[in-house]
């Protein structure tokens, strides 16, 4: 056999193996879709994928919850509460990261360091300061809190993705725009936030995700049904009757997911170039 057959070989080979372990990963999520079409005597008495019979029942039930509100309700504040906070996080992170970064200042050194020990807190011990701090401020039952640790830089994850991947960028850059008259401002949104693209995608997405996702916090913070996430709407539907329609739960946690997996097909390219590159030295 040639060496470009064999080459062939290994790359068919290859492929094949990504797609069977691409199909195990996937597999929740399609048993998950098809689940929604089946009632709960087929999801916890069969092993079937494929339910009987396909009906848009479980979806048309599932969409009203309790207290006569729709999952469009839920969806809006999802995403009045986690496109701010996502679009807050990528600016304050990049600004504080570019501090840290880029200029020499007393006490950086361990500023910085006691900014990293912060991930190493786990929510639950400063989960109570947070709340009490919130309701002094008088931002509980909404999305204020969300907002106020955004714009603050509350999250040290990506602050430090952010410094390692300046660190990668060569100051050479930031001179030459000095000398052409840029100050510190526009040489990082001129020269900078160009380069930082990647980065920027990445901490978004990751943001987006998060924050989407977490039913901790949200529950916390926000106690009115009528501000409910889309995350928090789901477990209305165990309380809403004393037998679960689980095709319901479903067909609703179907649609819950379905943008995050949107999200991440659509942004997958900068996803991947900013796990790709941050951190790496220029």
């Amino acid at each position: 056999m040639s060496r470009k057959a064999k080459k062939t070989t290994k790359e068919i080979i290859m492929y094949i193996v990504l797609i069977i372990i691409g199909l195990f990963m996937i597999y929740p999520l399609i048993w998950m879709f098809f689940s929604s079409f089946k009632t709960n005597e087929e999801i916890f008495g069969s092993v079937a994928l494929l339910p009987q019979m396909f009906s848009l029942e479980p979806f048309i039930h599932g969409w009203t919850s309790a207290g006569g509100l729709t999952y469009a309700t839920f969806f809006r504040n999802s995403f009045v509460m986690v496109v701010p906070t996502t679009i807050f996080t990528v600016l304050s992170s990049t600004l504080v990261a570019y501090g840290f970064a880029r200029f020499h200042f007393r006490g950086k050194k361990l500023a910085f360091a006691i900014l990293l020990s912060t991930l190493m807190l786990p929510n639950a011990i400063v989960i109570i300061p947070r709340y009490t701090i919130f309701n002094s401020l008088g931002v509980l039952d909404g999305y204020g809190a969300f907002y106020l640790m955004s714009i603050l830089a509350c999250y040290p994850f990506f602050v430090y993705m952010l410094v390692q991947f300046m660190r990668g960028i060569p100051t050479d850059l930031d001179e030459s725009a000095y000398i052409d008259g840029c100050g510190t401002f526009k040489t990082l949104t001129l020269i900078l936030l160009p380069i930082l693209k990647p980065a920027l995608f990445s901490a978004g997405l990751f943001q987006f995700l998060w924050t989407y996702n977490d039913y901790f916090n949200s529950l916390i913070f926000i106690h009115s049904v009528s501000r409910f996430t889309a995350t928090m709407a789901l477990r209305l539907s165990l309380d809403a009757e004393s037998v679960v329609n689980w095709g319901s739960v479903m067909a609703m946690s179907f649609l819950v997911v379905l943008p995050l997996v949107i999200l991440f097909f659509v942004c997958q390219k900068y996803f991947v170039d900013g796990i790709a590159t941050t951190g790496l030295k220029g």
